[in-house]
């Protein structure tokens, strides 16, 4: 009954079975004033230790569902911090369908809890550099954008662009309406082990790796050379982004600035072309002498290859996954194309005296080496 009456906040995290949900829901978890619920529509398979905590409670929910979501969430009536980490995937990028789906999910949600948890403090939203950017709306953004280094959080919105996190913002300042406090993330690529999230490069890269070691192919780079070349976008390691969601949602300095917006980054730029070989040494590939190869697409590449994921996974003992569930192949292709650089600014946070950064090498390689012991990958 003690170390009941020790918990003195209760969390919310939706989608805590992505990338920084897993994060957010072990570090809670550790620390001992926190019990959690965690939300997402199927249960996870990679469930760790922390996780078996009786202070960790998971509920099965379909957000989109309002009847269900308000039967499941209007008991929670302890709740005083909400984490938003999930999305709906089902519709294209940059469209009117996926800021509809998307609002709708955090309405359903926020209406079943504003309404019952009497004592919620803070909510705090994740989104995400592309925040800056829009593959729809060029002008008159092309100029604008290759005047910009780095993005920093008072960067105008593409004002054409049918970009969700903008609704999901707006939407928030709405329903808090000054009464509960909140704040934005914005990750750059995110490293972490999940096997339910739509844009796991993790995932993608070991698969990659693995099919690689198996058939005894080249671990090579396919992008453009610039992609390969320069500094073209951050790393956001899970640890950290889930360390800024804690941080902002618990640190006093933040009341003063209500419904800011940071963003959420490694810190230190880095090339593929810097760390391409280290990785490969890593995984135990064969690493060309010639890495980059402007004509390799994975998408084209990896096509039926399904059979010889299967096969590492048996002949190695590891948790019953499928490609679909770690890889996006697509997402790889337009990662290493991406048309212009989405490099963000951490001088905000850092003047406000968040100071976790990481080499964005390194968290690829604690990455790695998570994924092995959970058992992911060989």
């Amino acid at each position: 009954m003690a170390a009941t009456k020790e918990k003195k906040s209760v969390a919310i995290i939706f989608g805590v079975t992505g990338l920084v949900g897993r994060e957010l829901a072990k570090k809670l978890i550790f620390q001992s004033c926190w019990k959690v619920y965690g939300i997402a529509r199927n249960q996870e398979t990679l469930v760790s230790n922390t996780l078996l905590s009786p202070y960790y409670n998971f509920i099965s929910c379909d957000l989109l569902n309002p009847l269900e979501t308000q039967k499941k969430l209007s008991l929670l009536q302890d709740v005083t911090h909400v984490f938003w980490v999930t999305w709906a995937s089902q519709f294209p990028l940059d469209t009117q369908e996926s800021c509809d789906q998307n609002k709708a999910m955090m309405s359903n949600a926020l209406d079943s809890l504003l309404s019952n948890a009497k004592n919620l403090k803070h909510v705090s939203l994740q989104t995400g550099t592309k925040h800056y950017v829009s593959l729809q709306v060029q002008a008159p953004f092309d100029e604008q954008k290759k005047k910009v280094k780095y993005y920093n959080e008072e960067f105008p919105r593409m004002s054409k662009s049918h970009n969700f996190y903008y609704a999901l913002e707006d939407l928030l300042m709405e329903k808090l309406n000054g009464k509960v406090y909140w704040s934005v993330h914005r990750p750059g690529l995110l490293f972490g082990n999940s096997i339910r999230s739509f844009y796991n490069f993790m995932g993608s890269l070991c698969v990659y790796g693995s099919i690689c070691k198996k058939m005894n192919l080249p671990f090579v780079f396919g992008g453009t050379k610039k992609c390969w070349e320069e500094p073209y976008i951050d790393g956001s390691d899970a640890r950290l982004v889930a360390d800024q969601h804690i941080w902002s949602a618990t640190k006093s300095v933040i009341v003063s600035t209500n419904g800011q917006a940071f963003n959420s980054i490694n810190g230190p730029s880095f090339t593929w072309k810097e760390i391409w070989p280290i990785v490969g040494k890593k995984i135990g590939v064969i690493v060309p002498q010639e890495m980059f190869d402007g004509d390799f697409w994975y998408s084209k590449a990896m096509i039926e290859k399904e059979h010889v994921w299967e096969e590492i996974v048996e002949e190695n003992g590891l948790v019953k996954t499928k490609v679909e569930n770690l890889v996006n192949w697509e997402f790889l292709d337009a990662l290493f194309r991406f048309p212009f650089k989405l490099m963000g600014s951490r001088d905000k946070v850092d003047e406000y005296g968040f100071g976790v950064r990481y080499k964005t090498l390194n968290s690829i390689l604690y990455w790695i080496d998570c994924m092995r012991d959970e058992k992911v990958i060989p």
